[in-house]
């Protein structure tokens, strides 16, 4: 089932994601959204990047790096 959804954007905003859909290919502004949204969606939070970090520094303290001179030495 589709919905529709309704957006108001300043009318230069509106063209602008016309332009972009179209210059990129996209069959649709809807097309563009999906693809758009889909990105949004495999971005990592704020919250878990700092986590990363944090665990990532910790385990470099403790001596579970591994120094390597290219990554054809992790392979």
């Amino acid at each position: 089932m589709r919905h529709v959804l309704s957006l108001s954007l300043p009318e230069d905003m509106a063209n602008d994601i016309k332009k972009s859909a179209k210059k990129r290919g996209f069959s649709s502004v809807s097309a563009y959204i999906k693809y758009l949204f889909g990105l949004d969606q495999d971005l990592i939070s704020e919250t878990e990047l700092l986590k990363t970090v944090k665990d990532a520094r910790s385990e470099y303290k403790k001596g579970k790096s591994v120094q390597a001179d290219s990554i054809s030495d992790f392979l």
